[in-house]
């Protein structure tokens, strides 16, 4: 089953990004160095960066049953909010994660759009669904625990992240979950 474009929430909007979503991403976002700064992924340095991504997510969504989603507020669909998906490693094996603009955290959204994405991975198929944190990323990892994702064990030396520590393989935390069929 294909992932629907748009997905709603008690308080949420998310949908599939378009070219004309660049700048937004990039300045909400992307582009922000501390937004960013635990992300496996370099903050967007141009917008080009953000292209790229846009090509990818694209890409992504041809090939699997979802992709990339944005985040917007419910009340006001003019406010990104930030960024989620589903990243498939096999047809029921997919991983997730989040990225808030700075004005968004504290607010419940991560937590909203990890459930989101949770629903959407069982109704595609997804048996085992995984998410990953730096290892002192408290607040993501509460996020996951809240959500019920089961701590599988801190992989050492396993992640680079370059707002962080430009090429040193950082501890992250492995979470999982398994869905029934």
């Amino acid at each position: 089953m294909k992932g629907p474009r748009r997905l709603e929430t008690e308080r949420l909007v998310l949908r599939r990004p378009i070219v004309s979503d660049a700048q937004e991403i990039f300045e909400r976002y992307a582009g922000d160095p501390i937004a960013t700064r635990h992300m496996s992924w370099p903050t967007h340095r141009t917008f080009a960066d953000t292209y790229a991504f846009l090509a990818w997510s694209e890409a992504d969504w041809e090939l699997w049953p979802a992709g990339s989603y944005l985040i917007f507020s419910r009340e006001s669909e003019d406010l990104l909010l930030g960024g989620t998906g589903l990243s498939f490693r096999t047809p029921v094996s997919a991983i997730t994660g989040y990225v808030l603009a700075q004005d968004a955290w504290g607010q419940g959204f991560a937590t909203e759009s990890l459930r989101a994405m949770m629903e959407l991975a069982r109704q595609t198929g997804v048996k085992r669904l995984e998410a990953e944190c730096h290892a002192e990323h408290r607040a993501s990892a509460h996020v996951l625990e809240k959500c019920g994702f089961q701590c599988e064990g801190t992989w050492h030396a396993h992640t680079e992240f370059p707002n962080l520590s430009p090429g040193v393989r950082a501890d992250v935390l492995s979470y999982g979950m398994h869905f029934e069929a």
